[in-house]
């Protein structure tokens, strides 16, 4: 059976962003179900330099339904000064039948798209129905997909963004001003951003905090997804201490998450201090949030089964379409 090759431009037109929380709500619900199997990435530095070689493989489903399948990345951090990805790979999904590899994609496009997928679903269970106000931090290939997930999922009016370039995020703004009916203005600082906002989505390559609990608004939800490494963090610990901190899987989170383990360390908060993953919120398992008050968090590290439905999801309206490039790259039984 041929493999389907997908383009980043395939991945667009078969994965919005609006149509891509839902299929992220079925992974996660997949997880919270038990019907997911996930070991914790696998990251191999490259000695001497901040980037590294990273797997993530992930089976998702039961049976021969099942989707199997694993993203395969380069992480270079340094490439944001360069016309290259600091994510750059491919996603992989095999069949349950017999094995056989169905499709490779683009990894940077859907990891882009499921990520904002991902915060728009925690922002439809924890934000309060009537935000309004974003504030984004960060303008780099996460700010629009993060926007428009945003959009889909809340009544949104007004956008503050800030960047360390202010470059960046008056170039963003001026593109999200073309493309959708908003108020979108770009800020001197984070904390201008984020003070008075109903939601606030930091998705910056800081390895310190960029956004501090003092300016949070009660009421207020936060998506932080920048950092995913155990030493770095967008959030100082008060934000983390005043929120009700939710996560897409509790063991990940204990490993990576440093805008949850260096509060820990520093003994402001404890285990307890994670309500749950969004998966049990979707599935009924566990409250999301409380009162109107809550200042609610999303912490975000991605997970393979999101990149594996993502795919699938991709590959399967492909193939209804006739797109994508088919290759033979073997599989089948030889006599030779």
């Amino acid at each position: 059976m041929p493999t389907l090759l997908l383009s980043d431009r395939d991945v667009a037109r078969f994965l919005p962003v609006a149509e891509c929380i839902d299929v992220m709500a079925g992974a996660l619900r997949h997880v919270a179900e038990g019907a997911a199997q996930l070991p914790l990435r696998t990251v191999l530095p490259l000695a001497g330099t901040p980037n590294a070689f990273a797997t993530m493989p992930a089976i998702l489903g039961q049976g021969a339904d099942a989707s199997l399948g694993a993203k395969i990345i380069t992480v270079f951090p340094d490439n944001v000064t360069t016309p290259f990805d600091s994510h750059i790979g491919v996603v992989l999904l095999f069949d349950a039948a017999h094995g056989t590899l169905q499709a490779i994609a683009d990894a940077s496009s859907i990891t882009a798209i499921r990520t904002s997928a991902v915060s728009g679903l925690a922002t439809r269970l924890l934000a309060n129905e009537d935000s309004s106000e974003l504030a984004i931090l960060g303008a780099g290939v996460l700010a629009m997909p993060h926007l428009e997930a945003m959009c889909a999922v809340r009544p949104i009016r007004r956008v503050r963004v800030w960047s360390r370039s202010g470059a960046s995020a008056a170039a963003f703004a001026e593109r999200a001003r073309a493309r959708f009916p908003l108020e979108v203005t770009a800020v001197a600082s984070a904390r201008e951003a984020v003070e008075g906002v109903d939601i606030v989505c930091t998705i910056t390559a800081a390895r310190t905090p960029v956004l501090e609990g003092a300016w949070l608004s009660s009421g207020t939800h936060v998506n932080a997804v920048g950092a995913s490494l155990p030493a770095a963090r967008e959030l100082d610990t008060a934000a983390v201490v005043r929120s009700r901190m939710y996560v897409d899987r509790r063991e990940s989170a204990m490993r990576e998450a440093g805008d949850f383990l260096i509060p820990r360390s520093e003994g402001a908060i404890g285990d307890e201090h994670i309500v749950g993953e969004i998966g049990d919120v979707l599935a009924g398992k566990l409250e999301g949030r409380v009162s109107r008050a809550d200042v609610t968090l999303f912490k975000s590290l991605g997970l393979a089964v999101e990149d594996v439905a993502a795919l699938r999801h991709v590959y399967e309206r492909a193939r209804a379409a006739g797109a994508g490039m088919e290759v033979s790259l073997g599989g089948l039984r030889s006599d030779h």
